[in-house]
């Protein structure tokens, strides 16, 4: 039996009272059992604690669900096969043991503001 690539794709941020620009990877793959790390870049510079990063999965037909906020607080309920932290100047996803049942799309949300407009999202895509 051929084993199939996994396909991750990372997508884009939302953005508060400012517009950021957030370069993302192109499409990840790996095989049954890898670990992939997506990662998440500001343009407005580093990305610190201040900006709260958090991690969104998007499978599809499916509503998003939160996997991680606060850079690194895993959602109640999310398999500790997921994990977010900061990576000198950029946010990162490492999901360990990656299988068929992960693939999606993933979202990386900053904060920049004092408070969050969730009107003022920015998705971008990459496939």
């Amino acid at each position: 039996m051929a084993w199939a690539l996994l396909l991750f794709t990372l997508l884009a941020h939302c953005a508060g009272a400012t517009t950021q620009v957030v370069t993302r990877e192109t499409s990840l793959s790996t095989t049954p059992g890898g670990t992939v790390t997506l990662i998440c870049v500001s343009s407005s510079g580093a990305i610190t604690t201040s900006n709260y990063a958090s991690w969104v999965q998007q499978k599809p037909c499916q509503a998003p669900q939160g996997l991680i906020g606060g850079s690194s607080t895993r959602v109640p309920g999310v398999p500790a096969q997921f994990s977010g932290s900061l990576l000198g100047d950029k946010a990162a996803l490492t999901i360990l043991e990656a299988q068929s049942k992960d693939e999606a799309e993933y979202y990386c949300v900053l904060w920049f503001s004092n408070h969050f407009h969730s009107d003022r999202c920015r998705w971008g895509r990459e496939t």
